[in-house]
């Protein structure tokens, strides 16, 4: 069995950021969410495990032995008993790199969910998702790839379903961020990672009001580091149609959320016109999830 799917774009709608731990860890609380847009993966039986990367933003990233895709494998092999899993894994890099959007996670979240299928292997969700967390925070979530409030380090997932579909435009500027540079630079003033209540209602309008009053603790400290990301998030607050603008993650992603698929559609034309060096797309952000095969 040959499977394709999807690892769709990771938003942190929010991200309320503790100071670091004795652990090295900051403590978190964030609504994260998926796009129906992000990389593909094709996943098929082989004599051995093997990985091989492409598409547009597939140069220089790396498909050795540190590859998370490559790693979540290896896991699920183990956790199945079956040893390295004998598969042929095509990457297909659509998203930028070090853009707060997934990355590696949302790619080893993919291969699992494939894996496991064209592997025929009995293995429910909860071990999926702890095959995923053992390569890193965001595993876990990537894995489930559906709304969810995420507390702790980010393996403490509590299900969103009520998340209304949410129109979005995507802007990278081109500016890779360093995860490790905007974490030391937030530290010097850090926050805390408080849960706010739900809101009232879930509709689009209110849940954009709603995320309007949050805030993404990491975006003071990315903009200082890289003035692109602001300006960035400046050309998406002030476009036409745009109700809020944020930055995703550690950057260097921003998102625009929109009350219509018409609005994101003319912001993303609109925005892809005025800044052609940067990446632009229309997305939507779904709550049924969209971990789909393709």
């Amino acid at each position: 069995m040959r499977l394709k799917g999807l690892a769709p774009a990771k938003l942190n709608l929010f991200l309320h950021v503790g100071p670091v731990q004795p652990d090295g860890y900051h403590p978190l609380s964030s609504l994260v969410a998926f796009a129906d847009i992000g990389d593909e993966l094709t996943v098929e039986p082989a004599d051995r495990l093997s990985l091989e990367v492409g598409g547009p933003y597939g140069a220089g990233l790396s498909a050795g032995e540190d590859n998370l895709v490559l790693r979540a494998l290896r896991r699920l092999g183990e956790v199945a008993g079956i040893g390295e899993p004998g598969l042929k894994v095509v990457l297909d890099k659509r998203l930028p790199v070090a853009a707060g959007l997934g990355g590696g996670s949302a790619d080893a979240g993919a291969a699992l969910r494939l894996a496991r299928r064209v592997l025929d292997l009995p293995l429910d969700d909860a071990v999926l998702e702890a095959a995923g967390a053992a390569v890193g925070a965001d595993g876990a979530m990537c894995v489930r790839s559906r709304p969810a409030w995420s507390e702790g380090r980010g393996e403490r997932l509590t299900p969103a379903p009520d998340l209304p579909a949410l129109p979005v435009v995507l802007v990278n500027p081109g500016a890779p961020s360093s995860t490790a540079a905007v974490y030391r630079a937030y530290d010097v003033a850090p926050r805390q990672a408080d849960r706010p209540d739900p809101p009232a209602a879930w509709s689009v309008e209110a849940v954009i009001d709603w995320l309007a009053g949050q805030r993404n603790d990491l975006e003071a400290p990315a903009m200082a580091l890289e003035p692109r990301i602001a300006e960035a998030r400046d050309h998406v607050a002030t476009t036409e149609g745009v109700a809020l603008a944020r930055m995703s993650g550690s950057g260097a992603t921003i998102f625009g959320l929109c009350r219509t698929a018409e609005q994101a559609r003319q912001a993303a034309e609109g925005l892809a016109a005025a800044y052609p060096q940067s990446w632009v797309r229309q997305a939507t952000i779904r709550g049924d999830g969209n971990g789909e095969v393709l």
